[in-house]
């Protein structure tokens, strides 16, 4: 997926400046797709000079005008293109998981602290997903039905929390394991 699909189905959800953009990238759709602000920026810029965005200066009060960007028709139609063509599914490329099993020769016990690192990072991102949800989705502000495009944000956010559930069980099970080895090991 390229930044600019992000991009395009974040402003369809909602138009908005670069800096609420970013913003957005920062809590939500950047779990899943990242980008630094500049990029974000630059991205922004090349996408309004080849069109498929519209831009609209929005006065402000004792601040510099800003620009609020919104998908214009060239824009939708790339990205119906998009939807429509197929892609290849992820492959799990996973730093970690090779470091585990070069374990093997070396000292296990001495990825503990990077496994616990990982799993507080982990545990932290499920938090912030089920707060998430629950604010968004499934709590007593929540809007009740959803509509198709909050029903598909929220299947979304149920995969990460799927996936990061999976992950803190199986960094559970990894650290259980390095601490089993740790005592077994001919060095312990």
């Amino acid at each position: 997926m390229a930044l600019e699909h992000a991009i395009l189905v974040s402003l369809l959800e909602k138009p908005g400046s670069g800096y609420e953009l970013a913003r957005r990238f920062d809590r939500s759709i950047g779990y899943f797709w990242t980008a630094t602000h500049q990029q974000i920026y630059r991205v922004l810029k090349r996408m309004e000079s080849e069109g498929v965005l519209d831009v609209r200066e929005v006065p402000q009060q004792g601040r510099p005008d800003k620009k609020e960007y919104s998908v214009a028709a060239p824009g939708r139609a790339a990205l119906s293109g998009w939807l429509h063509e197929p892609i290849e599914p992820e492959s799990l490329r996973h730093d970690l998981a090779v470091k585990i099993r070069g374990a093997a020769f070396d000292d296990p016990a001495a990825l503990v602290d990077e496994v616990e690192r990982h799993l507080e990072v982990h545990r932290a991102r499920l938090a912030h997903y089920l707060s998430g949800e629950l604010r968004d989705f499934t709590g007593p502000d929540a809007p009740a039905p959803l509509d198709a495009g909050q029903e598909l944000q929220h299947v979304v956010l149920r995969g990460g929390i799927a996936y990061e559930r999976m992950t803190v069980a199986w960094l559970d099970d990894v650290l259980a394991t390095l601490h089993t080895l740790g005592r077994t090991s001919p060095s312990a």
